[in-house]
């Protein structure tokens, strides 16, 4: 009934998208639908150490937390970050680097200094989860398979829509609402077409907003838009040397704090800026944001290169308090980290990655004055960046509120659950002691439409391109295997 109209050869493609992407797909849902959650899983996790009670009496100052933090720590470890929040009943966390290369949270009771535990960055629940939803815990090898779901998702959806796609006249409620009067594979088939149709439009969202992060598409994507000028802010750095300057010392001119660097340099500043501008000389080689002890930072800004210069006289930094005092009076009050100055010309770097992207900021603080050297807003990214913000928003369950986190969960649990119903349809359908593929069409239609949309797939995602022919050569080996015994047995038969 269906031979003329390539009904087989979408299933068949649907097959092996759904082979490949079934069992990742439930990974990606439940460690997703976890770490929408962190906010409210967290705090139950390790109350111990996340929550205080809230007193009466003034907050010790962040050099005295730091100093008890730094205190609990083993020689040699050395501070790298610290998240700084407003909450009354939450206690300050500091993040160090241990000998080994290990980072560690330090919990300190911000009312009385008392050190209330520590946990392990790479290895706290949360951390693990999200390493198992971007990488499966297998590093780079882990990050491209994650890559290469999502992509293949986008055929298994597609080739979905099309199959469930009506093609006799039907009624609106027999199209988005199962056939419960079915037994068997029949009900389960109905289940799963029309969960799929209630579910594709999300599950195309959550891919969409989710590429721009992965290791390698997303790393070049966001390469590409920087360049285009649609990711990174154009002139982020502004003319100016982004690395803190020894007060006297090559054009240093004594700026005190409070005082902001976004103002029209000396001539001196400029003479000073332009090597910088060439050589490049106050980046750390291979370097950028993504690469900061940072547990968030906002995506136009990733790919920007970390402020580092040459080392020049000794000179006094400044304590954490002015720092976040300096940054109270720029209105960031709550829920930011500061990553500290690495080396004598390092400068204070602020990531604010708040609920709402339009409030988004990355600040660079000379670590001498506390001069601001660069403050980047949402107003400042690209058209594809103010995009990716928002999806990004979105994707996480952040945007709006809890009810952003249950719609989330709603598909991704949605999303697993469609991965068991194909499953029991393909155990229910499958011969024993085989794969269970759809077989293919004798005399397909062209269906042109169909692999030009699989073409520009290939394009956009060179590495999905890649698996797909990679597939299509697999299967025609198989077929024309096969076609080569059935020939056999036809003429062995026929002697």
């Amino acid at each position: 009934m269906m031979q003329n109209t390539g009904y087989r050869t979408l299933w068949r493609w649907h097959f092996y998208a759904a082979l490949f992407v079934m069992p990742l797909l439930i990974v990606l849902a439940v460690t997703g639908t976890l770490y929408c959650f962190q906010p409210q899983i967290e705090p139950l996790l390790y109350p111990q150490r996340l929550l205080v009670e809230p007193q009466m009496k003034p907050r010790l100052s962040e050099e005295s937390l730091l100093a008890s933090a730094a205190a609990a720590m083993p020689a040699g470890a050395t501070p790298s970050s610290a998240r700084v929040t407003d909450d009354p009943a939450r206690s300050a966390e500091f993040v160090f680097r241990l000998p080994n290369g290990e980072r560690e949270s330090v919990y300190v009771n911000p009312y009385t200094g008392v050190v209330l535990g520590t946990l392990s960055v790479e290895r706290r629940f949360m951390q693990i989860d999200r390493m198992l939803h971007r990488k499966l815990l297998l590093g780079k090898p882990g990050e491209l398979l994650m890559e290469l779901a999502a992509c293949w998702t986008l055929v298994m959806i597609g080739t979905g829509i099309a199959l469930w796609w009506p093609r006799e006249t039907a009624r609106v409620h027999e199209l988005f609402w199962p056939k419960l009067a079915l037994r068997g594979r029949p009900l389960w088939k109905s289940i799963h077409a029309v969960m799929g149709i209630w579910l594709a439009v999300g599950a195309i969202a959550f891919i969409v907003t989710g590429l721009p992060w992965t290791g390698s598409w997303g790393k070049h994507f966001k390469s590409l838009a920087t360049t285009a000028k649609l990711g990174a802010p154009p002139g982020a750095w502004g003319g100016l040397p982004l690395h803190s300057t020894m007060p006297g010392v090559n054009g240093g001119n004594g700026t005190q704090a409070g005082e902001s660097a976004e103002v029209p340099a000396t001539k001196q500043q400029k003479q000073s800026a332009q090597p910088v501008q060439s050589s490049n000389a106050d980046s750390m080689p291979g370097m950028v944001m993504d690469d900061m002890p940072l547990s968030n930072v906002p995506w136009a800004v990733g790919a920007m290169p970390v402020p580092k210069a040459p080392v020049h006289a000794a000179a006094q930094r400044l304590p954490l308090g002015r720092i976040v005092s300096r940054l109270r009076s720029l209105g960031l009050t709550n829920g930011y980290e500061i990553a500290f100055p690495q080396g004598r010309d390092g400068v204070y770097t602020v990531s604010y990655f708040p609920d709402d992207p339009q409030r988004e900021r990355t600040l660079y603080l000379d670590q001498y004055s506390a001069t601001v050297l660069k403050d980047i807003r949402y107003r400042d990214y690209g058209p594809i960046a103010k995009a990716v913000s928002y999806g990004t928003a979105l994707h996480m369950g952040r945007y709006f509120g809890v009810a952003n986190q249950i719609v989330c969960a709603a598909i991704s649990l949605g999303l697993a659950a469609m991965a068991v119903t194909g499953f029991v349809m393909w155990w229910k359908r499958r011969p024993a002691g085989a794969l269970g593929a759809p077989s293919r069409e004798r005399e397909g239609p062209p269906m042109r439409a169909w692999k030009a949309a699989l073409v520009v797939l290939g394009i956009v995602f060179p590495l999905m391109g890649l698996t797909l022919v990679g597939v299509w050569l697999i299967d025609r080996a198989m077929f024309d295997t096969r076609a080569i015994r059935k020939a056999r047995r036809q003429t062995g038969a026929n002697v």
